[in-house]
């Protein structure tokens, strides 16, 4: 049993230091946040799906934002496609497929971010949101894993986990996202520390 969770912290260390040593990470995490923050700025919003676990991911990253994270803050715009009644009824209708691209028409205006988060970069229902948010001249955004699967080079952003193990994947992405929100609140609001409930946008 010990043997066990001791593997398993050793792989997530060593997969951190994978991540930290590839040149190409860390700016990613940090021009993503950028564009974020800048659609934000712009008076967009994000929208992020997922399927299973990385639904629970695209949830975290949205309610944080909308929520609370840091610091106390304007609330940003932020959502998940996870609605499970909106979700069984396109389900139904439209086919697994088509329910995050069905929300990508519905909610997502030009200038919007969709952030895709995939571990394997294969999901098609996510790969379909893309190409939605990409028809309505949305910013694209995805979390990858593997070697980024069939959504490599789509998106204007992407960032890939050098992993083939699923749950190490989810658990670096969970970094990341925790990362993204906490670059978005210092590009937002560290000239309003003095004030931080002053209003943001006009």
């Amino acid at each position: 049993m010990n043997s066990i969770i001791i593997e398993t912290f050793q792989e997530t260390q060593e997969l951190i230091s994978q991540v930290l040593n590839r040149e190409n990470i860390l700016p990613q995490i940090e021009a993503m946040a950028k564009q974020m923050a800048d659609v934000l700025l712009n008076k967009g919003k994000l929208i992020a799906c997922g399927n299973g676990g990385s639904m629970c991911d695209a949830i975290h990253f949205a309610e944080e934002l909308s929520g609370r994270f840091n610091k106390d803050r304007q609330a940003l715009p932020a959502i998940a496609l996870s609605d499970p009644g909106y979700l069984s009824c396109v389900a139904n209708d439209y086919g697994w497929d088509n329910v995050f691209a069905r929300g990508v028409d519905a909610f997502a205006l030009k200038g919007d971010l969709i952030l895709g988060i995939s571990t394997s970069g294969n999901s098609t229902n996510i790969i379909k949101a893309l190409i939605a948010a990409k028809k309505k001249e949305c910013f694209t955004a995805s979390l990858l894993g593997k070697e980024g699967g069939k959504l490599k080079g789509f998106c204007d952003y992407e960032i890939i986990v050098p992993s083939n193990n699923t749950a190490r994947i989810q658990e670096i992405h969970g970094i990341i996202i925790h990362l993204l929100i906490e670059l978005i609140e210092k590009e937002l609001f560290t000239s309003q520390e003095e004030n931080p409930q002053a209003p943001l946008f006009c």
